[in-house]
């Protein structure tokens, strides 16, 4: 039932009730209110509520800064009798660094839901702990109308993960299921499936193995190794889309963002000192003159950029160029990005006044709409995980518009990266079918 069919009837019931004038007076204002606040909603918000009103699951694939949390909160709200409220997020967006809001601020931001009975739980702590788990289970086993809310459910894409397994088992209890993500893909097209199955199984109605045959193009490559041999599946390309959409078009609802904002870019460009470039060379020939590299072991790969990257993470003309930056810009008003603990670490005591945040753990799902300013101190290879981290500023609300500074040192490694970057390339991808003369050229 449409929310304002709701309001109107609660509105009647309540009239013609006994209750007090005073009370009656209340309940009217706080009627206005929601009203009010109905109206208030941005186009593509209500376009998502009134396609996902009439169902009793459904996934709200709006690119980060769409405001999706409102949106959840506008859908749990207009389902009568819910007894219970499971949200599941990253717990960094549940407890988050200091001073930064987290989601269940952005909830109580636009009314907090009507439920008496909310828990907000830590996506983590579901694979990780038997005893919140189990808590959880019998909490959503006795409720009559429970509403479960998964934020960033890319969380919950790979089929075998503990996480993945035990909330599909906690879906199958509750009458009511909301997906949130800003898309439903990070690496192809079986990382759809567990969030569909979470859901519902009857959207999709096969196994895994009928998706990925239904879908999915791909080939077996087998690689040996002396003795020893590995057979990997490879995904080639896609087909029958047309059927998939018409499978679970009803349940999804997808939107980019639009902001009257603008989105600026800048390289600062930095010099290694002699220490760290010294240090950074030798690990190249040391590891490229690893026999091991010719069997492409991509862990070997990881090991050799990790190092080499973190050899010149802190290195000196790198703060210097960033206190010429904040001559120009607002230190407070700024986000900086570090891949290292080191690096971190430095950046926090050096610039006190900035917020300093991790790419793995703090790169999804915080509302920092206050800030404006971000600079990426440290380069990583993922395209889509540094897309995320400036989305952190560029979101509903911002009012400013905003500032990008890549920090690039005169090393082949800052360069790669970039360039890989800019084809969303990652690392191995990249060194899939490389010599190793043009790794070291590259380099």
């Amino acid at each position: 039932m449409p929310v304002k069919n709701i309001l109107r009837k609660q509105e009647k019931d309540f009239i013609q009730s006994s209750y007090s004038k005073t009370l009656r007076g209340i309940f009217i204002v706080v009627h206005i209110i929601r009203l009010i606040n109905m109206k208030q909603l941005l186009q593509n918000q209500k376009s998502a509520i009134a396609h996902l009103s009439d169902w009793r699951v459904g996934a709200l694939f709006m690119e980060a800064g769409t405001a999706k949390t409102r949106v959840a909160v506008e859908l749990v709200n207009q389902v009568p009798d819910i007894d219970l409220v499971i949200y599941v997020a990253p717990l960094r967006t549940i407890k988050p660094p200091d001073n930064t809001p987290s989601v269940i601020d952005e909830v109580n931001k636009w009314g907090g839901f009507k439920c008496q009975n909310v828990e907000y739980i830590g996506v983590e702590s579901i694979s990780q702990s038997d005893r919140i788990y189990l808590q959880l289970y019998s909490k959503i086993r006795v409720a009559l109308n429970c509403f479960i809310i998964v934020d960033e459910s890319l969380k919950i894409k790979n089929a075998t993960a503990k996480r993945t397994k035990r909330m599909l088992e906690l879906g199958a209890m509750a009458q009511y299921k909301l997906i949130l993500n800003g898309t439903p893909l990070s690496k192809n097209l079986l990382d759809l499936k567990p969030q569909m199955d979470f859901l519902s199984h009857k959207i999709l109605n096969m196994s895994d193995a009928e998706f990925k045959d239904t879908f999915c193009e791909y080939t077996k490559v087998t690689k040996r190794f002396g003795h020893k041999s590995y057979t990997r599946e490879f995904i080639t390309g896609y087909e029958n889309i047309d059927y998939l959409y018409s499978l679970i078009r009803h349940y999804i609802f997808e939107c980019d963002l639009q902001l009257q904002v603008k989105q600026l870019y800048s390289t600062i460009n930095y010099t290694l000192d002699e220490e760290c470039s010294e240090e950074y060379y030798l690990l190249k020939e040391k590891y490229l003159d690893d026999e091991t590299l010719m069997w492409k072991n991509n862990n070997i790969f990881l090991e050799m950029t990790q190092k080499m990257q973190h050899s010149y993470c802190c290195t000196k003309n790198k703060f210097e160029v960033l206190e010429c930056l904040f001559k120009e810009i607002d230190e407070r008003r700024t986000i900086i990005y570090c891949k290292y603990i080191a690096s971190r670490e430095a950046c926090e005591k050096c610039f006190p006044k900035a917020t300093v945040l991790s790419y793995q753990k703090e790169s999804l799902g915080l509302n920092l709409q206050h800030l404006n300013n971000t600079v990426y101190f440290d380069k990583i290879w993922d395209y889509a995980l540094r897309i995320q981290a400036s989305r952190r500023t560029f979101r509903t609300g911002q009012e400013h518009d905003c500032q990008y500074f890549d920090l690039t040192g005169n090393v082949g490694l800052e360069s790669l990266i970039e360039r890989n970057v800019e084809k969303k390339i990652g690392m191995v991808e990249y060194f899939k079918g490389k010599t190793k003369q043009e790794i070291f050229n590259d380099l």
